[in-house]
């Protein structure tokens, strides 16, 4: 099957990689229609994805086909569920990483809800917020890309509720998340220094020991600021005290320029513009159990750490306050950690595009283990989706970028939307003439009206 696809094009290319899990053809060409009709359809949708599918969208019960594959019941013979496909996915990601020259890779990790607030014949439904603060039902998911320059890996992707059978608690699911990566990326370890860049939700000693037990460096956002530590005050003493006790001892350390999205002053809207971090540090000790949330004794250790605070100037963000166990002593260490937590905001760009863009909060299946194979596709899609936009030597990106409304002007690379923006309309002119062809061969012409508008001399009345 591999060798079918080879000089296929990138998309055959990307999906040979999957090969390994497919157990029959008929399998894999479905895996290849159903993510062609995702990205096509921006929707998980079972109707949607095989109506912008070539193949499904001619075939009767197209819908049910995606149904049944993502339900397992059409593919025995293949190990095409969300924990192999997630798993093949990682691989991938571990493959593209390594072709990166750079000394670092970024590991971040992101929990995203999933909101179904009309929901309610789905299995397993939690209660998830809103983005006004509102409990609605859903599930959680978490999610880990690897960044290095120019590249990004899908390394990481786990659906879980805290009302299923499986589920043991959300620490145990980020636990499982830290080391299953963690064993991913061990080969790229040897030339690569490894960082986790993760938010407030991970302001947790439990977390930042396993990723320290891993060898594995973290900037992590803060939320608990009652945290106790010592500190380093500005006469160079060290005093016990909290977070926010520590922070009266901040040093400045570095001014940077760069371009962000904020709103500044009257600005009604958020929109990208120069602006000014200013970057203060202070040392830091922290003293902590190995064995937190373990079961028997550990061993109390002291950890150096520094605590980071960024100001963004005339903006309305609110300071970031970061801790790390990279030393940020001068001028250079301090913007790194900067540009390394600012980085993290990649990630709430790509899940922006994967659940606008591939419209994974659409999914309607009435069965959890389906929701999760249909949503390690989405994430297939994305994959795929983030590699073409690794580089634009490939003359089908060029053209497929111009299809999306893309200029060609100098240091203006597309984005991922304008990318898949000209892929569906793409595949839109695939389906189409899948579509005609059955219908000529079905009916021998298409109606003259239509055989008109496209250009084609209707047939000679009989």
């Amino acid at each position: 099957m591999a060798q079918e696809k080879a000089g296929q094009g990138p998309f055959a290319e990307y999906l040979g990689h999957f090969d390994g899990l497919i157990g029959d053809r008929r399998t894999g060409r479905t895996l290849s229609e159903i993510v062609r009709g995702i990205i096509n359809s921006g929707s998980l949708v079972c109707q949607q994805i095989a109506a912008h599918s070539a193949e499904l969208s001619v075939v009767k019960e197209g819908a049910q086909r995606v149904i049944r594959f993502a339900k397992g019941k059409s593919t025995k013979r293949s190990q095409v569920d969300a924990e192999h496909l997630t798993a093949a996915l990682c691989e991938r990601g571990v493959a593209q990483l390594a072709k990166s020259e750079a000394d670092e890779l970024w590991l971040i990790a992101d929990p995203s809800d999933l909101r179904k607030p009309y929901a309610s014949e789905m299995p397993d439904l939690m209660q998830v917020k809103d983005l006004d603060g509102r409990l609605v039902p859903g599930y959680r998911t978490l999610n880990v890309l690897g960044v290095t320059p120019g590249r990004r890996g899908i390394l990481y992707h786990r659906l879980f509720s805290s009302v299923a059978e499986d589920f043991d608690s959300e620490p145990l699911e980020v636990q499982r998340g830290l080391k299953t990566v963690s064993q991913a990326v061990q080969g790229l370890k040897e030339r690569m220094a490894v960082s986790w860049i993760v938010d407030r939700g991970f302001d947790d000693v439990a977390v930042w020991r396993t990723i320290w037990e891993q060898e594995e460096h973290v900037v992590c956002r803060l939320f608990h600021t009652e945290r106790l530590v010592e500190y380093e005050t500005v006469d160079g003493k060290w005093a016990e005290g909290d977070v926010v006790a520590a922070q009266r001892h901040l040093r400045p350390m570095a001014s940077a320029r760069t371009m962000m999205v904020v709103r500044r002053g009257r600005q009604k809207k958020e929109k990208r513009q120069r602006v000014t971090a200013e970057i203060r540090s202070c040392p830091l000790r922290l003293t902590y159990d190995t064995h937190v949330r373990r079961e028997g004794n550990g061993q109390e250790v002291c950890k150096d750490i520094w605590l980071v605070e960024v100001n963004i100037l005339r903006s309305t963000l609110k300071p970031w306050l970061l801790i790390t166990d990279w030393p940020v002593e001068d001028a250079e260490s301090a913007v790194r950690i900067f540009r390394m937590y600012r980085q993290r905001w990649a990630v709430e760009d790509s899940f922006k595009f994967t659940k606008k863009v591939l419209g994974w909060e659409d999914v309607q299946l009435l069965d959890l283990e389906g929701i999760r194979t249909l949503l390690a596709m989405a994430w297939v899609a994305a994959g795929f989706l983030y590699e073409l936009g690794v580089t634009l030597e490939w003359e089908e990106v060029r053209l497929l970028a111009r299809l999306g409304g893309w200029a060609d002007r100098k240091d203006n690379p597309p984005g991922k939307i304008v990318l898949t923006r000209g892929l569906r309309r793409f595949m839109d002119m695939l389906t189409t003439q899948a579509f005609l062809d059955h219908y000529r061969a079905e009916h021998g012409a298409l109606p003259p009206r239509i055989a008109e508008w496209m250009g084609e001399s209707p047939p000679d009345d009989l």
